[in-house]
């Protein structure tokens, strides 16, 4: 009788939380604590003679981590270049548009799993910054005529402040990944604000609510157990922290699907063996994309994770979602 109930309210609540927006990711200040990995997943005793999917191959649970390691190990140099040239540079607006909604203020701390070479960690640093830059041109303006007002605040504002660190952390299971991505930083010339973490995204190596934002793009597809990847954005993500996700899915135009389908299968496998010399990773990512949940059946599962206010737009249409939901 209790479990009944306790899925009434749950629904209750989340039906009232469907009518709370945010506009912006919760800032707050504080440290980020690295853990050791903890055994969070809920599998039974029989668990390695699961079988998943490995693209369109069947594979047992256990060995499939290890072949997308394997995948992401073999592009790794050549993981930027081939981002360019299968979306025809369009993956950097996506990701320009993850960062638009997102809004991060400073003193943000965020978390990009699956986060490799860097591309939303350096963009959020870039974003933050840009803010900073407006409130000191604020400010400037403000203290050129002040009033006896704002000279008062602005004084009681430097008594009380406290320093803020925005910071991102990359965490990613696959080591080649992040040293490109640190060598992408260097030659960048970014040294500070941003770390480097080796992790699981089913097992995250940090404290529960931690961070600000958690961001995966373009990763959680790769993911074997999508649910419990899920439930570890939820724990380390504080109270009021957003969820985001930007991944592939599902076409429903049909003249654009026919066309996406066409150029996926017989276009970005050859983009693959030309560029990066592998014909096989790529013929992967392909396929894993159509293995993944399409932005209704990935929302209902975000939801069962736990977060609130839960929602997608479609870019592109559609070849891409941005999911994003809330930890209350």
């Amino acid at each position: 009788m209790a479990a009944p109930v306790r899925l009434f309210a749950r629904k209750i609540l989340r039906d009232f939380s469907g009518n709370v927006c945010f506009s912006t990711s919760r800032v707050t200040a504080g440290s980020i604590h690295c853990r050791a990995p903890h055994s969070g997943r809920c599998l039974s005793n029989d668990a390695g003679d699961r079988s998943t999917h490995f693209g369109f191959e069947t594979v047992l649970e256990e060995e499939k981590a290890q072949k997308v390691y394997q995948v992401f190990e073999n592009v790794a140099q050549k993981y930027d270049v081939m981002n360019d040239a299968m979306s025809l540079g369009i993956h950097r607006l996506w990701k320009d548009v993850l960062l638009h909604a997102m809004n991060p203020q400073p003193g943000a701390r965020l978390l990009d799993v699956a986060g490799g070479t860097g591309d939303i960690a350096f963009r959020f640093l870039k974003y933050i910054e840009s803010q900073e830059e407006k409130m000191r041109r604020r400010e400037a303006k403000i203290m050129q005529t002040p009033s006896w007002q704002d000279i008062s605040t602005s004084y009681a504002g430097e008594q009380d402040a406290v320093p803020q660190e925005s910071k991102a952390v990359v965490c990613d299971i696959n080591k080649e990944m992040l040293k490109v991505g640190k060598q992408k930083a260097d030659s960048m010339g970014i040294t500070t604000g941003l770390s480097w973490v080796v992790g699981d995204a089913e097992e995250l190596p940090f404290g529960d609510n931690e961070f600000d934002i958690y961001t995966i793009a373009f990763g959680i597809r790769n993911v074997t157990h999508i649910e419990q990847a899920l439930q570890e954005a939820q724990r380390v993500l504080k109270p009021g922290g957003r969820f985001m996700c930007l991944e592939f899915s599902k076409v429903s135009n049909p003249l654009l699907s026919k066309i996406y389908d066409a150029y996926s299968f017989q276009v970005i496998p050859v983009l693959g063996e030309v560029i990066a010399g592998d014909w096989k990773s790529y013929q992967y990512l392909v396929e894993s994309i159509r293995k993944f949940p399409d932005q209704e059946e990935f929302k209902d599962m975000i939801d069962d994770a736990g977060f609130y206010c839960v929602r997608y737009h479609n870019l592109t249409g559609g070849i891409v979602a941005l999911h994003s939901g809330f930890k209350l």
